[in-house]
C-alpha cells in the first residue's frame, strides 16, 4: 500500500509549539495535506501519555499503529481511511566525549504504549526529568540511550534528528561529530536510517559514503498542525509499524521489485528555504554561500564573532564525494513534478514543493496567515482531496479552471522548480519568490485581455 507519513512533531507539551498540538487537530490537519501516518510527538511527556491513551487505541487492522478512539470524529475523517498514529519522541542528549560538548536530538519510534511505560520509567530512575519539557533534555550519551531503548524493546527505531542543523544534530557544526560511528560507536549498525532537516535535501546526504546503506526519511518536525508535511516520506508497503519499521530498515529494497515494504520517495522543502542553509549572523544581516565563506572566512565584519555555519556549508566540509547535477536522474515534463534520483536509479528519488498556503499567499498578494489564505486552502482540499494531492497530481488544466490562471502558473513553476528562494541562515528562514514583477504583470494583462474575449 502506498502512503504519505509524517512522524517527526511535537505536541503542545514542547517549548514554542501550538497549544493546538493535539491529536484532534493533528488528525485534522492531516487528513487536509493527504497524510496517512502521523508521529505523535512526545510520548516521553507524563501528561501527553495520559492524553495518548484517552485519545487513541490500537487499530485492529494496523499492528502496532493506533487510531482516534472517538469513533464518530474518526469516521468524519474517513473511518479506517482517517489518519492513523504512530507513537514517537524526541529527545536532547547534552554530554561531553572526549573533552567536546555533543548537542545531539534524536527521534524515537516504538510499537505500544507499554514500552512508552517502560522508557519513562527507566528514564526516570536514571535522574532525567521527563516533565520539564515534551522533548527532554538528558545527559545520556547517544550509545547510552540506545542501549536504554533497545534493551527495553528491541523493536524500537532510533534516528539522528535532522542531522545538520548546527547547534543540535549528529554532523552540526556547533555540536555534532564528523562521522556517525564515532557518534553511537558500538550501536552504530542499529541506525538504520538518518533524517535530513528542511536545510539539506537528498542530494546533499548522497555526499556522505557512510550513509550509502542507511535510508534517508525526510518529517516535518512540526511545532503546529498547519506546519505538517512540510517534509514527508512516502511509503509503498504493509501500513502498520513492522510495515514502516522493515522499509526504514531496508535501503535497498527500492531497487528491489519484489521487496514488498519499501521507502518510495521523499517529499521535500526547498532546502534554501530551510531556515540554517546558508552560512550567516540574523542580527548582522550578513549571510554567505560557501564560496564566500571559504574566501571571506568565518568571522562576521559586523560584531566580529564567528558566523553560525550553514548546513551547506558543513556538507561540503565532511563531503568525501561529489554529486555531478548533469548526471542525475530526472523524470519531468512541463506539468507534472521534477522527480531527482541518482544516476543509475538505486535511491528513492526525491521532489522539492513549496507549502500550499505560501503559494496561496503569494497568488493572491496577502500574508500567509490571512483569513484570506485560509479560505482558499479548504476549497482546495475539499475540491481536490487533500494538499499533497493537489500539489502533485491535480491536472494544471483543472487548476485552472477551478482556481484561475495564476494559481495553475505558480504550481507549475513550483513542480519545475521554476521559483527563486533567498536562502535561510542562523534561524532565519528562507523567502520563496515564484514570480517576478515582470511575471506577475504579464499575467494581470493575459487575463484581463482573456475576460475581453469572454465577455
Amino acid at each position: 500500500m502506498k502512503f504519505i507519513a509524517d512522524l517527526h512533531l511535537h505536541s503542545k507539551y514542547s517549548r514554542a509549539t501550538s497549544r493546538e498540538l493535539d491529536i484532534k487537530h493533528n488528525a485534522q490537519w492531516a487528513k487536509w495535506k493527504g497524510i496517512q501516518v502521523v508521529g505523535t510527538g512526545d510520548f516521553t511527556h507524563p501528561q501527553w501519555l495520559i492524553d495518548l491513551k484517552n485519545d487513541l487505541e490500537p487499530d485492529p487492522n494496523h499492528e502496532g499503529l493506533f487510531q482516534i478512539k472517538d469513533e464518530k470524529y474518526r469516521n468524519e475523517l474517513g473511518g479506517d481511511n482517517a489518519p492513523k498514529f504512530l507513537l514517537s519522541t524526541e529527545t536532547s542528549h547534552i554530554y561531553k566525549q572526549d573533552n567536546i560538548l555533543h548537542r545531539i536530538h534524536i527521534v524515537t519510534f516504538v510499537p505500544d504504549f507499554e514500552t512508552v511505560e517502560k522508557i519513562q520509567q527507566k528514564l526516570v530512575e536514571l535522574g532525567v526529568n521527563i516533565s520539564s519539557d515534551g522533548r527532554p533534555i538528558m545527559g545520556l550519551s547517544c550509545p547510552e540511550y540506545m542501549d536504554v531503548i533497545l534493551t527495553i524493546n528491541e523493536d524500537c527505531l532510533i534516528i539522528p534528528a535532522h542531522i545538520w542543523t548546527p547547534w543540535f544534530s549528529l554532523f552540526g557544526s556547533m555540536s555534532g561529530f564528523n562521522k556517525l560511528e564515532d557518534c553511537f560507536q558500538e550501536f552504530s549498525p542499529f541506525i538504520y536510517p538518518i533524517e535530513t532537516g528542511l536545510s539539506s535535501d537528498p542530494i546533499m546526504n548522497w555526499r556522505i559514503k557512510e550513509l550509502d546503506n542507511r535510508s534517508i526519511i525526510s518529517f516535518s518536525d512540526a511545532h503546529s498542525p498547519a506546519k505538517l508535511g512540510r517534509e514527508v516520506t512516502v511509503f509503498n508497503s504493509e501500513l502498520s509499524y513492522f510495515g514502516i519499521s522493515e522499509a526504514i530498515k531496508s535501503p535497498n529494497n527500492y531497487a528491489d521489485p519484489n521487496a514488498t515494504n519499501k521507502i518510495i520517495s521523499t517529499i521535500e522543502f526547498y532546502p534554501e528555504e530551510g531556515k540554517y542553509h546558508y552560512t550567516g549572523h540574523r542580527n548582522c544581516l550578513l549571510k554567505q554561500s560557501p564560496v564566500e565563506t571559504a574566501r571571506d572566512g568565518y568571522i562576521c565584519p559586523s560584531c566580529g564573532k564567528k558566523f553560525t555555519l550553514g548546513v551547506m556549508h558543513r556538507v561540503e566540509q565532511l563531503a568525501n564525494r561529489k554529486v555531478d547535477p548533469s548526471a542525475l536522474n530526472i523524470t519531468h515534463d512541463e506539468a507534472s513534478v521534477k522527480w531527482i534520483n541518482t544516476p543509475k536509479g538505486l535511491r528513492p528519488p526525491y521532489c522539492m514543493i513549496v507549502p500550499l498556503p505560501e503559494i496561496i499567499a503569494e497568488v493572491e498578494g496577502v500574508a500567509d496567515s490571512t483569513k484570506k489564505v485560509d479560505a482558499i486552502f479548504q476549497k482546495i482540499v475539499t475540491t481536490c482531496g487533500s494538499e499533497f494531492q493537489f500539489l502533485l497530481e491535480t491536472p494544471l488544466e483543472e487548476i485552472k479552471s477551478q482556481f484561475g490562471e495564476k494559481m495553475a502558473d505558480a504550481i507549475r513553476r513550483v513542480r519545475s522548480g521554476n521559483i527563486t528562494v533567498d536562502p535561510g541562515y542562523d534561524g532565519e528562514f528562507g523567502k520563496v519568490k515564484i514570480f517576478s514583477e515582470t511575471d506577475s504583470q504579464q499575467i494581470k494583462e493575459t487575463s484581463k485581455q482573456t475576460d475581453l474575449f469572454t465577455e
